[in-house]
């Protein structure tokens, strides 16, 4: 089993979503988290007063899958979020030694 986190643009999640679901992949954590790479922040002004902004906001997603279907998810992913701009985002993938349903106690590639 193979972990995914995708780090992405927020309006990006919707179609994500959808093309998981194309997939039969319907379980995933959302995390709104903020950081930056090279896009490294940008300035606005506000009430006539320049500031910086540092962090930018992004959606984090989380996902747990069968290590079969790694590629085909990573193939979804670039295909729904990408924009061609800096800030697009990045995807991990690490590995999962187990996974435990706690309501059913089930393990392994059936608690996923």
């Amino acid at each position: 089993m193979k972990k995914i986190e995708v780090i992405i643009k927020p309006f990006k999640l919707d179609d994500l979503k959808d093309a998981l679901n194309e997939l039969n992949i319907h379980g995933m954590t959302i995390s709104e988290v903020k950081g930056f790479g090279r896009q490294k922040g940008h300035t606005e002004i506000y009430r006539g007063a320049e500031y910086t902004v540092d962090f930018i906001p992004k959606v984090k997603v989380e996902i747990v899958i069968a290590e079969d279907m790694v590629d085909k998810v990573i193939d979804s992913i670039i295909s729904s979020t990408r924009t061609g701009k800096i800030g697009d985002g990045k995807i991990f993938v690490l590995p999962v030694e187990s996974v435990c349903r706690i309501r059913t106690g089930e393990k392994g590639r059936e608690a996923i």
